[in-house]
């Protein structure tokens, strides 16, 4: 069987997606959208209300998407819009809690252990996490956010950014100790 391409190119699929050609917008979908529902899972610990924001954040892509400049990356542009999908989301179901205790934050270095976890087991232990650190720590330490961008869009401040992501990764180093010693089966002193 003979695979025929529909469209040469990204920028001409986006071009007849502007012009509302079903087929070209069904095309677009199904290639960002494992993608994007992992970007949103990152942020939404229920797979089903990931989904949902997924779909709400094409819906924007497609309503929007005349205002893509055809400057820098496409899926960037989505992905933009998936996140930002996902923190309205998590600003309207979670109570976002941010502490802005200084005196706690100290500048470490992220302590690697070594760990046999698996990718779901990691992103469990994100899961864990309260809802301010884990949102402060996939912006910075997954999508690459610098804080204070992360303070621009989650409305708080640089510092309280700062704070939130040294206490996910206290938070999650204890965890990851603690699944070590469980899976090792003895406990470190």
């Amino acid at each position: 069987m003979k695979v025929i391409q529909l469209y040469k190119n990204e920028t001409q699929l986006i071009r007849k997606a502007i012009k509302r050609d079903r087929g070209a917008q069904r095309y677009l979908y199904d290639l960002y959208a494992p993608k994007m529902l992992s970007i949103c899972r990152q942020y939404i610990k229920d797979i089903h209300h990931a989904e949902d924001t997924m779909q709400n954040g094409f819906f924007k892509v497609f309503t929007n998407l005349a205002k893509f400049k055809f400057k820098g990356s496409f899926e960037g542009w989505i992905r933009r819009i998936m996140i930002n999908e996902s923190i309205s989301f998590l600003r309207k179901k979670e109570s976002f809690v941010f502490t802005d205790d200084l005196n706690s934050y100290t500048q470490e270095t992220w302590n690697n252990t070594q760990t046999e976890l698996e990718v779901n087991q990691i992103q469990g232990l994100i899961d864990s996490l309260p809802v301010g650190y884990k949102t402060v720590f996939v912006l910075y330490a997954i999508e690459g956010y610098k804080h204070q961008e992360i303070a621009i869009m989650l409305e708080i401040s640089e510092s309280t950014s700062k704070t939130q992501l040294f206490k996910a990764r206290k938070l999650l180093q204890q965890k990851l100790n603690q699944q070590n010693k469980e899976y090792n089966g003895s406990i470190k002193v």
